[in-house]
């Protein structure tokens, strides 16, 4: 039977396991897809700890496999499925969990994996790069303008630095110092993080000020952000709850969830304007230990599980 890498109920890692599970059938617009690799992401261990996305309700139904981004070839195509067969290479958001042997994607937001891009590569686009180019164009700010961008070392953030920088735009990037140099070769000014006089740092290494604000961080971070703004429509977050970036006048990045999202990031790829920096791999026997790099708050770049291939 299929591997995969499940939580069992909600909590901490305890409730993690790799155990054997049936190989999915894909239903009418899905595809079953072998995977090659899967993305790691923040909201992998939200969702095993209990967080639901906006809008959404009732729990999953145990064992849950983890993970919600993926490349891979597509293994059968379910009913009603067009523009996709067999043998094709593929990346998208599952529907059943990326850290696994076999997944199903929707067809209708899944992409072609071009042959020059790495599975490894594809496998981080559908979430941490497709949030940063939602919320970079959500923001739509000209060319020349200035975007302030909180947790600019992470997946978000360094993808979101670089789809800015390739839109024309002036980046200041808040991260720790040990992430500076990183942060600095994608092109952004870097500026420590840390609430406490976060606004002086930021007026001090950008002195013409900054038009808008992309948070990934949340918290004291978004709210002290947020005083740089003259025109609060212009601060969007991935890091915060609507609620909480709602009361200090912006939003959540609105996200597309688009199969053209998906190739537009794969061209910026081909192109050289964005770099995936994938800084670790793991095979799926090691998913735990790939999935703790990235919960103690420290992953620099991109974590990946490749699963096979």
């Amino acid at each position: 039977m299929p591997k995969a890498y499940v939580f069992t109920r909600y909590g901490g890692p305890e409730t993690e396991a790799l155990v054997d599970l049936d190989r999915p059938v894909p239903g009418p617009g899905q595809l079953l897809v072998a995977v090659r690799a899967a993305g790691v992401n923040p909201v992998d261990f939200k969702l095993r700890s209990g967080y639901r996305r906006p809008g959404e309700s009732g729990d999953p139904l145990f064992p849950a496999v983890l993970g919600n981004e993926v490349s891979g070839v597509v293994a059968e195509v379910g009913v009603g499925v067009t523009g996709f067969a067999v043998g094709d290479e593929v990346f998208g958001n599952t529907a059943t969990g990326g850290y696994a042997e076999y997944t199903l994607l929707p067809a209708q937001v899944t992409a072609h994996k071009p042959a020059a891009l790495s599975f490894a590569d594809a496998a981080t686009l559908p979430v941490a790069a497709a949030t940063a180019y939602d919320g970079v164009r959500q923001l739509g700010l000209p060319e020349g303008a200035t975007l302030l961008v909180t947790g600019a070392g992470g997946g978000v953030g360094a993808a979101a630095v670089q789809i800015a920088r390739a839109s024309g735009l002036r980046v200041v990037g808040v991260a720790s110092d040990g992430k500076k140099d990183f942060v600095e070769s994608l092109g952004a000014v870097h500026v420590p993080s840390g609430p406490d006089g976060l606004a002086e740092r930021v007026r001090a290494a950008a002195p013409q000020g900054v038009d808008a604000v992309y948070d990934l961080v949340g918290d004291r971070t978004l709210a002290e952000a947020a005083t740089l703004l003259t025109d609060r429509a212009k601060l969007v977050t991935a890091g915060a709850s609507p609620e909480a970036v709602a009361e200090l006048g912006g939003a959540r990045v609105a996200r597309a969830r688009t199969a053209a999202v998906l190739d537009a990031l794969a061209r910026l790829v081909l192109d050289g304007a964005l770099n995936p920096h994938v800084t670790r791999t793991f095979p799926l026997d090691r998913a735990g230990e790939a999935l703790r790099g990235v919960e103690d708050g420290h992953a620099l770049g991109k974590t990946v599980i490749e699963v096979a291939g």
